[in-house]
């Protein structure tokens, strides 16, 4: 599977980042890939406003989501990155992915970002399920939010449920080593679940960017830096196989997973 990552900074107007998506969509299909990451958070953003995410969201089936299900019809392409939808009084942040027009995956966050000076959990409210597995083209992909990629455990049971691929939709928030721990963390998920790592990240004042490619035996296969992108990688499901053959982690592990509720695998398919 040939996918591409899309880094941008995301605007406050959601048909400006519509628009944006759209022309990334373009080059993604012009380079033959069939999948385009994007960042979080992407419906309406504002480095200097904290509360600009919450006072965009949008219902489930407002006019943003719908295009963007749109876009990917309209180019025969999967998109995946995460929205803010209402929910009560609060909001929850929805890692969508979309394939040729239809849903075939959502994921609600389950690890909110309060640390840091920071609390997400006053405005969004944590999913309860952890997120599905979900294949498309025969590669599967397990979904993780921004916060989520310092809880190992997440991507663990993601990998024990057969994902091959970690898709990482973040906004990382800049500061004193945080760049070190971004890139430390898409290497480590890669080599202790020996899986590839597809990271995208918003770019602005406020979030650092630095969308990488990381492969199964932790090495940076393709990156960008700190202004929007568009980064291209081949992923090989025998690349996977190969590596966790010769370094068996998933197999050796001695210590049982943490229970966890058990959350669906499925593929567009077989929801039909």
């Amino acid at each position: 599977m040939r996918i591409a990552v899309g880094q941008l900074r995301v605007a406050r107007d959601p048909q400006e980042n519509l628009k944006r998506i759209e022309d990334l969509t373009v080059q993604a299909a012009g380079a033959r890939a069939r999948l385009l990451l994007l960042p979080e958070g992407l419906i309406s953003r504002d480095a200097q406003d904290p509360d600009a995410t919450r006072a965009g969201a949008q219902d489930p089936d407002g006019p943003f989501v719908s295009e963007l299900l749109e876009i990917s019809r309209r180019h025969g392409m999967a998109l995946a990155g995460t929205v803010h939808l209402k929910h009560g009084d609060k909001v929850v942040n929805a890692f969508l992915v979309a394939d040729r027009g239809a849903l075939a995956a959502r994921y609600d966050k389950l690890h909110l970002y309060d640390a840091f000076n920071d609390k997400e959990s006053d405005k969004v409210t944590a999913g309860d399920d952890y997120p599905p597995v979900v294949e498309i083209d025969g590669v599967r992909l397990g979904l993780v939010t921004c916060y989520d990629l310092r809880f190992p455990e997440h991507s663990r049971h993601l990998a024990l449920n057969g994902a091959q691929v970690l898709l990482v939709s973040a906004a990382w928030v800049r500061g004193s080593l945080k760049e070190h721990h971004w890139m430390t963390l898409c290497t480590a998920r890669a080599l202790d679940n020996t899986a590839y790592v597809v990271a995208s990240g918003e770019i602005s004042e406020r979030n650092v960017g630095l969308s990488c490619v990381v492969d199964p035996m932790g090495r940076v296969i393709s990156a960008a830096a700190e202004t929007e992108d568009l980064i291209v990688a081949d992923l090989e499901p025998q690349r996977v196989a190969d590596v966790r053959a010769k370094l068996p982690v998933l197999a050796n592990a001695r210590f049982a997973p943490p229970t966890l509720q058990p959350y669906p695998t499925s593929t567009p398919n077989e929801k039909e």
